[in-house]
């Protein structure tokens, strides 16, 4: 009889992915609850899930690379651009915590959709969201890469004392190594990549720092005072002064758009309950705090003709306020630290892509979802294949840049655009249609979650309208054009297209990885699995599962 309880406890361990040393029971059970069977190594603890979201927003890289929308409104629109859209990016994590400890999986967005919407709208919400949140986060890897190829190049000119230019082509070169080193790195590094979030945090502190104690050093004698930090504004665009002020947080809002990486992270999180929603709020919360001390830095020690800085010979605005602080060799050092930053982001953020893409095609829903689907076991229990989906994806994308600069930009803005759909659907769902099945984890913010929720999708709403807009103002050219609104269209079109003409035919939204097995899982996980199915999938599967048991 022992030998006889112990095999059957070997055979559910090996089931549940306990038996593998993936997960603990706890974690598995909460899995088991969405339908789920562990085939991730669950390697990241609560720190480490905060590191990864942290590292892929690469604070002072981001406020660099984005400058061009802060800018434009003065250095109040700065500070306070970022202050005021920080704010309101926290509440929407407040409302995104309380989904991911309630229900923490890798598919966390479209998979909260797809059990909250109603059941006529489910299936395509959820197909919706999957396809938004995947390509908002490809369109993430390929503006993080493109803005370090622009770093890169930016050191070169700067070396070159801003005599020399890239071509396009140039720069697509440099983004396309970027991209497949990121794929080698993110392949062989599966097994240490929890630990790298400490480091990746570290270097962005390093960088920090030393921008922050070297900037005002070296501009002692002509630094700006508190009424110009404060109370200054401008407008460089043709729009009025308070629509460019709104248009100043499109920095913030594409910086810290990356806390929903702790979700994709959910199923290689050790006591993913508590450690995504944790996650989420200490990630937003850092950089709120750390990005308003460094717009204020810049502010005070920015040269105060602004639009000068914005057409720096080097290409980038922040190599020309490093110049102009600590002279060449000083520029050249903070900003290879800068574009250093810049990659370890890349890095981060390709993970995180992949398991978004991993979790999708788990249920079917991307094209050769049986390849992507596949764990790699020899690569350290990673998705290997969706990795590399992620990397030609964005060599394909990144060909954007080859076209025109306002083209390029569009990268940037199908990661704030798609992003913001994403996130804003599932709370929209769950506060319209799926309150009543709604049960909070170990976070929860109480009474005051359905006015999160509420004042969450009002902000998504209008930074998806932010993200449409042409930047210098009314009345574009075709070089000057936003093209997001073409390119988001045609994802969200695009996406509704496929599921109504085919899709509808085959994808029925998450799937049970584990029906047809309950009686090889403990007790506990039955319970846990049949709560699930049913409300996920109504009173038909249950009954199909209990069909299955008595035979």
């Amino acid at each position: 009889m022992a030998d006889e309880s112990k095999h059957d406890h070997e055979r559910r361990g090996s089931l549940t992915g306990v038996a593998e040393g993936l997960a603990n029971e706890d974690d598995a059970a909460v899995l088991a609850k969405m339908g789920y069977k562990q085939e991730l190594r669950r390697n990241f603890s609560a720190v480490e899930v905060f590191g990864i979201a942290f590292s892929i927003m690469g604070l002072l890289p981001s406020i660099a690379s984005t400058l061009a929308y802060s800018l434009p409104a003065g250095p109040a629109g700065l500070v306070w651009g970022w202050f005021v859209a920080s704010a309101f990016i926290f509440v929407v994590g407040l409302a995104m915590a309380d989904l991911g400890s309630a229900m923490p999986t890798s598919g966390g967005l479209y998979y909260w959709t797809h059990y909250y919407s109603s059941p006529k709208t489910r299936n395509a919400l959820s197909f919706l969201v999957g396809y938004s949140n995947t390509l908002g986060l490809v369109g993430g890897l390929c503006s993080i890469d493109y803005g370090f190829a622009l770093m890169f190049l930016s050191v070169i000119v700067i070396a070159r004392d801003g005599e020399w230019t890239p071509s396009d082509g140039i720069v697509y070169v440099v983004f396309m190594c970027c991209v497949l080193l990121h794929g080698v790195l993110a392949s062989t590094l599966s097994k240490v990549m929890g630990k790298l979030q400490t480091v990746f945090v570290v270097a962005n502190f390093i960088l920090i720092a030393a921008t922050v104690i070297a900037l005002p050093i070296g501009r002692a004698s002509e630094r700006n005072n508190g009424k110009f930090i404060f109370g200054t504004t401008s407008n460089l665009t043709t729009w009025p002064i308070g629509w460019a002020w709104f248009l100043s947080w499109l920095s913030p809002i594409w910086t810290i758009g990356a806390f929903d990486s702790c979700v994709h992270m959910s199923e290689e999180a050790a006591n993913a309950t508590t450690a995504v929603p944790m996650g989420i709020l200490f990630s937003i919360g850092a950089c709120w705090f750390f990005g308003f001390i460094i717009c204020i830095v810049i502010a005070a020690c920015i040269n105060p003709d602004i639009e000068s800085v914005l057409g720096s010979p080097f290409g980038q605005p922040m190599a020309q306020i490093y110049f102009d602080a600590v002279g060449k060799k000083g520029a050249l050092g903070l900003m290879s630290l800068l574009f250093i930053v810049q990659f370890l982001m890349g890095l981060s953020i390709i993970v995180a892509a992949s398991r978004q893409s991993w979790a999708f095609s788990r249920d079917g829903a991307l094209p050769f979802s049986g390849f992507f689907r596949v764990i790699s076991k020899r690569m350290g229990y990673i998705p290997f294949r969706a990795v590399w989906g992620c990397v030609f994806l964005a060599l394909i994308l990144g060909l954007l840049c080859l076209i025109a600069p306002a083209a390029a930009a569009a990268l940037f803005s199908l990661a704030v655009a798609g992003n913001n759909m994403a996130w804003g659907v599932p709370i929209f769902a769950r506060l319209v249609w799926g309150e009543r099945k709604f049960k909070p984890g170990p976070f929860y913010t109480g009474r005051l979650s359905k006015p999160i929720a509420c004042t969450a999708i009002v902000f998504l709403v209008f930074g998806i309208l932010l993200s449409m807009m042409p930047v210098g103002g009314p009345d574009p050219t075709p070089e000057t054009m936003n093209y997001t609104v073409v390119i988001n269209c045609a994802v969200w079109g695009g996406s509704l297209l496929y599921y109504f003409v085919d899709a509808r035919k085959w994808f029925t939204g998450p799937r049970t990885t584990l029906e047809g097995l309950p009686d090889d899982l403990t007790e506990e996980q039955q319970v846990a699995l049949r709560e699930g199915v049913q409300e996920l999938d109504g009173e038909k599967k249950a009954q199909e599962l209990d069909a299955d048991k008595r035979v």
